[in-house]
């Protein structure tokens, strides 16, 4: 066991030998860590969390009670394998949260970003990759192999199926089920989704100007109520402008994937 001294470890807390503390981590009441954990500085488990396999916290984060970390992944195929959880720097995990590690089908790594809250209950599953600054809200629930971009926001009670990606941005509204890919700043709901537009205020939250908006707004049009294939839309639009907004949602439409596009309702 590799503990900085500056480390608070309550005295009812269990680390296994050879896991690394670094500086001005507090371990808490009831927690454990197993032997191949990594908490980065200024970590802080506030009681009754469960950190094992070859898990590595970034800095600055905050894990509360009853977090299951790193154990092993709901997948029947997997069968004790060495796979990875990587969760980066000042990500807060709430209550009840469990978060898998990898498994050699998916690449073997399951990979958190920086600056992200996992409310209360939610879940994300084996080899997922979750970027930075994303809000998976209370009980909602990620499945293996998902992807998901910077910004996204994922409402209470929402689903992510299997396989999917959900593009830079987006918003899915609570009670959402996502069965195929979100293209990027795009707004999701439905208990099985349709697209509602563009995630405005996300948008303006990132910075971009009402010009910026207008036109991404226009193309956005073009591409999913206009007449035609979305594919070949979005191939003549890819090519055809130089706007950043319509051009990342064209690459994402046109880029290989596993699911379709979720699209509006159609009446």
């Amino acid at each position: 066991m590799n503990v900085h001294h500056s480390t608070n470890i309550h005295t009812s807390a269990i680390v296994e030998k050879g896991a690394i503390i670094g500086k001005n981590c507090t371990v808490g009441p009831f927690c454990y860590l197993g032997s191949e954990v990594v908490l980065s500085e200024n970590t802080t488990l506030i009681s009754h969390v469960s950190i094992t396999g070859d898990t590595l916290i970034g800095e600055n984060t905050k894990i509360w009670p009853f977090a299951s970390i790193g154990h092993d992944p709901q997948d029947l195929k997997f069968s004790g394998e060495k796979t990875k959880l990587i969760i980066g720097q000042n990500n807060k995990i709430r209550e009840s949260v469990s978060i898998n590690p990898g498994t050699t089908g998916g690449g073997g790594v399951t990979l958190i970003g920086d600056n992200c809250l996992f409310m209360l209950g939610s879940h994300v599953a084996h080899d997922c990759q979750i970027g930075n600054n994303v809000v998976i809200a209370n009980n909602g629930s990620i499945a293996g192999h998902v992807t998901i971009k910077d910004n996204v926001t994922i409402g209470g009670l929402s689903g992510i199926h299997q396989f999917c990606r959900i593009g830079e941005g987006a918003m899915i509204g609570a009670v959402t089920m996502v069965t195929k890919d979100v293209i990027p700043y795009g707004m999701i709901i439905g208990d099985r989704s349709a697209l509602a537009g563009i995630n405005l205020i996300g948008l303006k939250r990132r910075g971009f100007s009402n010009k910026e908006i207008l036109e991404f707004q226009k193309d956005y049009d073009e591409l999913f109520n206009g007449i035609g294939n979305l594919r070949e839309k979005a191939e003549k639009i890819a090519y055809s402008t130089d706007r950043i907004l319509t051009k990342q949602v064209s690459e994402f439409i046109l880029a290989d994937s596993s699911r379709k596009i979720v699209t509006p309702f159609r009446s």
